[in-house]
């Protein structure tokens, strides 16, 4: 995970307080900051959380591998 604030690491912690959520990934593609992405986690986040994101982040990144390849795997 990358450490430190992100160009639009504002962004991520509207989504992340005004969700109550307990992690959080904002991914932007060509903003008016240009693309980049940021994580929050609360500071007690456990491994399982981590795990939890990876996981999804995976899911979404076959997700719209299929999609683009016209749902072919």
């Amino acid at each position: 995970m990358a450490f430190g604030a992100g160009k639009y690491d504002h962004i991520c912690t509207v989504a992340r307080e005004s969700t109550q959520a307990t992690a959080v990934v904002v991914i932007i593609l060509e903003g008016n900051k240009g693309s980049g992405f940021s994580v929050q986690a609360d500071a007690g986040v456990n491994s399982a959380v981590l795990t939890d994101l990876t996981a999804m982040l995976r899911v979404i990144a076959n997700q719209i591998e299929m999609d683009a390849n016209g749902g072919d795997t």
